[in-house]
């Protein structure tokens, strides 16, 4: 699943602020990859994994930026959550078995 969302930032604020303020949130999160520069994240980046790939691009409209995500809805966005937050109930590894890509052509 893509979602492209379209933010208005504060004045003085860039959106290379954004993207550092997302690195540095989710410097420590295993699932959550932020791109950089022109890369965009595709829906094939994550198919099959517990991963959320983004990136921050500056829209053409002042004090705009403009954030792409993709994820796997069926593994992120239902089941691979369940099992990474009940490890963290657990007491866990919450990437324990969702490290990998378990699809089968």
């Amino acid at each position: 699943m893509q979602s492209t969302m379209r933010v208005e930032v504060v004045s003085g604020v860039t959106s290379n602020d954004l993207y550092e303020h997302l690195k540095s949130t989710y410097e420590g999160e295993e699932f959550v990859k932020l791109l950089h520069g022109s890369s965009a994240p595709r829906t094939s980046h994550v198919a099959g994994s517990n991963y959320c790939v983004m990136t921050v691009y500056e829209d053409r409209i002042p004090r705009w930026a403009i954030i792409i995500s993709v994820i796997d809805n069926l593994v992120k966005g239902a089941s691979g959550q369940a099992v990474q937050n009940l490890k963290l109930m657990m007491g866990l590894p919450e990437n324990m078995g969702l490290q990998y890509q378990h699809l089968f052509p």
